[in-house]
């Protein structure tokens, strides 16, 4: 669709409604029943200029009836014919999902700065020789990074991953209707790590139960790299699975045995804490 813009010279510019629309539904001339297959659709949207909507669908195009054991089975009567629509829909779902990490706030700031470098250099002779190789061994070896003042600036690498999932599905059958009834399940999830030195590093795992409106599960990580030893500790503070895991153990691969290993076990998992 065409739209007004004051930026662009023409005075209008084209943004995209619908990247990409998909249905299908085939017919088997080799089965004696149920001929017509599900109805299949996807739809995909950019709402923005880096990020999409993905939305895919099944529609069931048959009607429901009860056995002798009074068990829903589907039966041999489109939809259409029993007045009831060409299809009803069956399932559907999409997701979403970000990472912030450090670079997520200062991507316009990087992005000035190769700008400024680039004009700076433009006029500058490449290097040769000596200063050549000496700017090599610099980028294969930075100096730490420092602040005004001379103090070596203090980076603590850390990123967060969030993931939102929604879908549609049949639920329980409602023989008042003669149809299922919908159920909307819903799931997030998240996942972080930081690493506040260069031995130190923690992360963690977590969803989130929209039904129950708790943590359904978490589990947590420590570790800490002692030289020649390295620990690790990891935790689950909720859910009906709390339990511990701390070990110690040795690098080298010849002295794998040489571990102190302490976790909780089915009479102390509960209470640990």
């Amino acid at each position: 669709m065409k739209v007004k813009s004051d930026a662009d010279s023409t005075g209008e510019k084209k943004i995209s409604l619908i990247e990409n629309f998909t249905i299908s539904q085939s017919y088997n001339f080799a089965a004696d029943s149920l001929n017509w297959s599900n109805i299949n659709t996807s739809l995909l949207l950019r709402l923005t200029k880096g990020f999409n909507l993905n939305l895919s669908a099944v529609w069931d195009v048959y009607t429901y009836q009860l056995n002798e054991a009074g068990n829903p089975v589907r039966v041999n009567i489109p939809r259409w014919k029993a007045g009831k629509g060409w299809g009803r829909l069956s399932s559907t779902g999409t997701s979403f999902s970000y990472t912030f990490n450090n670079d997520t706030f200062k991507r316009k700031d990087k992005d000035s700065n190769k700008n400024n470098s680039a004009s700076d250099n433009s006029g500058t002779p490449p290097p040769s020789g000596a200063e050549h190789d000496r700017d090599v061994e610099d980028e294969q070896n930075p100096l730490p990074d420092f602040d005004a003042d001379g103090y070596m600036k203090w980076t603590v690498p850390w990123s967060l991953s969030v993931n939102y999932s929604i879908g549609y599905a049949y639920g329980s059958f409602n023989k008042r209707k003669m149809e299922y009834d919908g159920k909307i399940t819903q799931n997030l999830s998240l996942s972080g790590n930081i690493r506040p030195t260069k031995n130190w590093n923690f992360s963690f795992t977590a969803s989130y139960n929209f039904d129950t409106h708790k943590l359904a599960y978490m589990n947590c990580n420590v570790s800490r790299d002692l030289h020649c030893f390295s620990m690790r500790a990891s935790f689950v503070p909720v859910g009906p699975y709390k339990s511990y895991n701390f070990s110690i153990a040795v690098k080298s691969a010849m002295l794998s045995d040489l571990k102190y290993d302490k976790r909780s076990s089915m009479s102390n998992g509960v209470t640990w804490y």
